[in-house]
């Protein structure tokens, strides 16, 4: 059974890869990456790569050739996802791809935000494909949030939009467990996983864990999202990746980035990597 992670020398490519390897034979696990230099990463791993580039169709079909089931990682070229996932749905299934899982994001069919409406059209595209599939539909990443810190720190505040709202988020890591452990598996085809941390927390509950967790006060100002967005752009942020990031903040307000149902952490057979972890 042959199982092809794609985005492979990304970072949740990466940490699938890691854990996959650990619950299927290395033999039978394929990284696509774009390029010989990335090929590096996995020479000393005793992984098999192959050259794709969601950018280049024409070089996916023939990396698909041969395999059984395919992690689609969803791009980070925000804006360009649905053209590129295209190209990898209908090249898996030029190649006669049994199988294909998703990294989706939570509850992708209804939610009002903008980063959710590439992720429908690509769960639309998956469905209408007629490939087996699993949508893992994951919830915010820590690392979104805690990759602030410093700034935070250095500054004394948290900016952000998101009011009261919980952020149910979770690692990298715990998402790749669970996008890992769905490859692997056998009983995964045609279920759509609401993936999320067990712990939610406010981002006025993220200052305050920065606060003990570093030792110097920080707080949160919470802003209208437009005015947010405007931190985010004289911050050097680029204005459309700006406006997504108030506009996932606004929405989390609305508790869109919120779940409860421990779907996550039963996939993985753990508990969650809460936030203070991630901190210390």
């Amino acid at each position: 059974m042959t199982h092809l992670i794609t985005g492979a020398s990304g970072q949740l490519g990466q940490l699938v890869i890691d854990h996959l390897a650990t619950l299927v034979n290395k033999d039978d696990i394929i990284a696509l990456v774009r390029s010989d230099d990335a090929a590096k990463l996995y020479a000393d791993k005793g992984i098999a790569t192959r050259i794709g580039d969601y950018d280049k169709p024409e070089t996916l079909a023939p990396a698909f050739e041969g395999v059984n089931k395919l992690l689609l990682i969803s791009s980070s070229a925000v804006g360009e996802r649905v053209r590129q996932h295209t190209a990898v749905i209908e090249a898996a299934k030029q190649a006669g791809v049994g199988y294909i899982a998703y990294t989706s994001i939570l509850r992708a069919e209804e939610s009002p935000m903008a980063l959710a409406a590439e992720h429908k059209a690509t769960e639309t595209a998956i469905k209408a494909s007629r490939i087996p599939y699993t949508l893992l539909r994951n919830g915010w990443y820590i690392e979104n949030i805690s990759g602030q810190t410093e700034q935070a720190v250095g500054m004394g505040k948290h900016f952000g939009a998101a009011g009261d709202g919980k952020f149910a988020a979770a690692t990298r890591a715990d998402y790749a467990a669970a996008a890992a452990t769905v490859l692997a598996g056998s009983d995964h085809a045609g279920k759509t996983y609401e993936l999320a941390g067990d712990t939610a927390f406010t981002l006025s509950d993220f200052a305050d864990a920065v606060t003990a967790a570093k030792g110097t006060a920080v707080e949160y100002v919470n802003l209208p999202e437009d005015a947010y967005r405007s931190v985010l752009v004289d911050a050097g942020l680029p204005e459309g990746f700006a406006g997504v990031l108030a506009d996932s903040d606004a929405r989390a307000a609305d508790g869109w980035l919120f779940d409860d149902s421990h779907t996550l952490s039963q996939l993985i057979g753990r508990k969650t990597t809460p936030l203070a972890d991630v901190l210390a």
